[in-house]
């Protein structure tokens, strides 16, 4: 067999946009888990789609609708989702406002690769969903990190004081990973702040259905003096459990949604269309089991809560909503030396300073995990601070 000369691999430097994100990114890949490792780091439903969406996309499949849809959507799905905005709006809403996207992800990509550029402002309270942030240093622009309040609900004077000149603000609501719901009082003091400005609102409200409040849950959508420079991400992720599915959607004023499309299309396409049939089903037909697993999230976090609250050396904060706890620890090391030192002792977890400098100090744990796996998982939690408090 004759031997062949290889060519030299070409000299390689990422480019500036990859760059950018690699220094500034906070967001952790964790090592692979093992069959002895409790895991309650993972922000994703533990249950399986509903059945009736899954027969859905089966069915569509087998009807043949497995080609391209239209870039923005199908226009069923479109107008089954401006019919959902509406109601929150309690205005008309045009269906061809409405992008769907690759799950909420694609989602804020699009939002904010197509909204701001270099020598932009974006303020993130902090801290918060990690993904804003690299997004922002992938367009060029500088993210503002403003510490939340003690309580992990907005610090209203610090917002005051950083968002004049501000291009975007970005928030999720429920928090991620803090567990607040911010309150229309919060919400409606965002928009007095803003009034008269150009700085447009981008609102991740992925867990909206995962409220454990007495007071009701309070969308963007709802607050009249934000209307105009609002961008809602919503997804089938967290709500229906479908978060392999991949989809989401957008909606804004026109002009930020034709320009969001172009980007969506440039970097992805359009969206699985049998995928789009069965978000139709979720949308008509899962009420039901969006409560049931509601009821279940909440049960869990009483569960979780007993269970820490026998943990040494651990300030807990209230969950409101999504699926987290956010406490912060006493111990003398950083929240990325302790994610490693409980993994070594057979519990996942999140390092708070992966959501922003602020996280730092906390870690974050997740109730979408089995009564087992949570009072295990705690308890290997208590027994490893008990051995680092005493050593």
């Amino acid at each position: 067999m004759t031997s062949v000369d290889l060519a030299a691999p070409i000299a390689f430097t990422a480019a500036p946009a990859v760059q950018r994100v690699e220094t500034t990114s906070r967001r952790v890949q964790q090592p692979a888990s093992t069959s002895d490792l409790v895991s309650l780091a993972v922000g994703e439903p533990d249950f399986d789609t509903p059945q009736k969406i899954v027969d859905a996309a089966n069915d569509a499949a087998t009807r043949g609708r497995t080609h391209y849809a239209p870039m923005a959507g199908d226009p069923a799905l479109r107008q089954r989702l401006a019919a959902e905005i509406t109601a929150l709006r309690r205005m008309p809403t045009d269906p061809a406002d409405v992008l769907v996207t690759q799950g909420g992800t694609a989602g804020l990509s699009a939002a904010i690769l197509a909204t701001i550029g270099p020598g932009d402002r974006v303020v993130i309270p902090d801290p918060t969903y990690s993904l804003y942030a690299d997004l922002v240093s992938l367009a060029g622009a500088t993210a503002v990190h403003v510490p939340l309040a003690d309580d992990l609900h907005w610090d209203l004077d610090a917002l005051r004081a950083a968002l004049p000149g501000a291009r975007m603000f970005v928030f999720c609501n429920p928090g991620n990973p803090t567990g607040i719901v911010h309150s229309r009082a919060e919400i409606e003091a965002l928009a007095e702040m803003l009034e008269g400005t150009d700085t447009i609102v981008l609102a991740d409200e992925a867990y909206a259905a995962l409220s454990y409040t007495d007071e009701p849950f309070t969308s963007a959508l709802e607050i009249p003096a934000l209307e105009g420079r609002t961008i809602y991400c919503q997804t089938f992720s967290k709500n229906y459990a479908m978060t392999g599915w991949r989809v989401g959607y957008l909606w804004g004023p026109s002009a930020i949604i034709e320009a969001a499309t172009r980007v969506h299309g440039t970097f992805n396409g359009s969206l699985n269309t049998f995928v789009q049939d069965a978000a139709i089903v979720a949308l008509d037909q899962c009420d039901v089991d969006i409560e049931r697993m509601r009821e279940s999230y909440l049960r869990r976090r009483e569960v979780m809560r007993e269970a820490l609250a026998a943990v040494p050396g651990l300030e807990l904060s209230e969950p409101e909503g999504a699926f987290y706890f956010f406490p912060r620890f006493d111990a003398p090391l950083s929240s990325v030396e302790m994610v490693t030192y409980l993994r070594e002792r057979g519990v996942a977890v999140r390092p708070g300073s992966e959501f922003g400098p602020s996280g730092e100090g906390r870690i974050r744990l997740s109730y979408a995990a089995s009564d087992e796996a949570i009072r295990t998982g705690v308890a290997r939690m208590a027994e490893a601070l008990t051995a680092l408090r005493s050593s």
